[in-house]
Parts: C-alpha cells; structure tokens; sequence
C-alpha cells in the first residue's frame, strides 16, 4: 500500500522554498576515533582458525568471541544470508544498536565501518575488518548489501499480515540460540533478541514510496564478512528462511543454504599495546 497525501490539505506557496533546505549530515564523524586499520591488517596476517560452527538453513547458531579475536561469517553451499545478533558476554543488557549505528555510519555496513552497542554504554563492540561484498556500493535500485536498517522476519508480523504460523524466522531461530547459549528459557531470552545486522543482505528503499525492499544477495559460496572483537562478545545468527531473500521470507518456499562461522587467533603479541574501548563516560548530572 503507497502513501497517498490527503486531498484536503492544502500545498502552501513556499512550499518548494521550504523543500529546498540543505541536508545536515546528523553526526558528523570526524571526532569519533578511527579503529587503527593498519594494526587490523597486519593482524589478520597471522590469524588461526579455533572454532568453526555451522548453522543449518532456518535455523540459529550461536558463537563467543574473546576481545582482540576475529569472526568470519561464510557463504557455503549457496546464496544466503544471517540475521546477527551481538551482546556482551559478560553482561547481555549491552547489545548491539542498530539504529545508532546507523545514524554513525551509513544505512549498509561494510569494511572499517564499526558494530555500536545500546546506551548506556554506547562503544564499539566490532569493527568490520573485511567484506568480500565490498565491491558492491549501490546499484540503480539504491540497494546495498549488509543493512543495519530492517529488523528481522518475526512470527508476530507473519501472523498479522498472512494469519499463519511459522516458527523459523530469523527472530524464533536468533532466540533458540540464544537461549541454548544461556541456559535461559526460550520465553527469557526473546526479550534479549534485537534488531540485526543483515549479513549478505541486499536491500534499500523504493525510489517512489520509499518502502524497504529486498532483492537477490549477490553473495556467493567463499564470500564472507569479517569482525574484529572489541569486547568479549555472545552472538547468535538465523539462516534466515528468505534464503538469498530474492523472493520471500517466513516460509519453507525458498532455497535455504548453511552459514559457516569461523572464529580466529592473532598472534596475540600484537596486542600487548591495544586499546579496547572503555564504556561511554557521559555522566548524570
């Protein structure tokens, strides 16, 4: 269903005068720390595989990453993407902010951009440290690939606008995982599940009715997307039941693939001088 504007409201006489005013960039960047790239790459030239899961189609996994390890997430077998899911291992209050890392980066992700977590902590719980997507930018549709923007297929708004019930969205999968994790029932740990980033995801908004679309990932088997653990993270990722998402979602109709998740070991050495990120400081008054 497209917008359309009330036939009794009146245009006003500026009103082009007023459509005119410059854009001013929200959060301007420029203060925020950059994360020392250079270190990054030169860790990744010593990385070695500890622990590798496999996540099966519609279905979650779960993951831990120590501070200052990497984690790859692995197109295997066939086109398809992950709704992630991060936290704080040591405390799952702090979790990744979608929204906020948004607003600081850009409505898609990619290489150097960094995973923000809720307030009050507000820090880097992730930097991106490679994306084999990254040549993809925008396309002529404004699509880009691993969006921060969408929430995540859930059996609520399934059975709102369908009246069905199907048990594998990416929400049902992100809170199985989790609660298997946790040792935290099913019904305590949803309230923990968050919106996501879409890993392999490709995805924008409508030129005309700027309504959130998606369209075929342009991932392939061996593409992945790389992060750097800033803080010892809990994750959880759904094999989202979309499968490429070219199609549909919230059923078994499309063609699903496993996700590979491998997690890596610096030469630990090179991170003797590292500065992982402290708790935002602001302070009540």
């Amino acid at each position: 269903m497209s917008f359309i504007p009330s036939t009794s409201v009146t245009t006003p006489e500026d009103a082009d005068q007023r459509r005119a005013k410059q854009p001013v960039i929200v959060y301007p960047v420029g203060s925020l720390p950059e994360p020392d790239m250079d270190g990054l790459v030169a860790m990744r030239e010593t990385l070695v595989k500890i622990d590798e899961v496999i996540v099966p189609p519609r279905e979650g996994g779960s993951f831990s990453v120590l501070k200052g390890h990497f984690v790859r997430f692995v197109s295997v077998e066939g086109p398809q993407v992950g709704d992630l899911n991060l936290w704080n291992a040591q405390n799952l209050s702090e979790r990744f902010f979608s929204g906020k890392t948004r607003a600081l980066h850009a409505t898609h992700v990619t290489t150097g951009n960094r995973l923000w977590s809720t307030l009050p902590y507000l820090r880097p719980m992730a930097t991106i440290t490679h994306d084999t997507l990254g040549w993809y930018g925008f396309d002529k549709d404004g699509a880009g690939v691993h969006d921060v923007i969408g929430t995540r297929c859930d059996p609520y708004t399934n059975k709102l606008l369908s009246g069905g019930n199907y048990h594998h969205c990416c929400h049902s999968n992100l809170t199985r995982a989790m609660a298997q994790a946790t040792g935290l029932s099913e019904a305590e740990a949803e309230p923990h599940v968050h919106d996501v980033l879409n890993v392999f995801m490709c995805t924008g908004f409508t030129h005309d009715t700027h309504q959130y679309f998606m369209k075929a990932s342009p991932v392939r088997p061996g593409d992945y997307l790389e992060l750097f653990a800033e803080i010892d993270l809990l994750g959880a990722i759904s094999a989202c039941p979309g499968g490429d998402c070219s199609a549909t979602h919230s059923s078994d109709t499309a063609a699903c693939y496993p996700l590979k998740i491998e997690i890596f070991r610096p030469d630990m050495t090179l991170l003797e001088d590292w500065s992982y990120p402290e708790a935002n400081g602001y302070i009540w008054p």
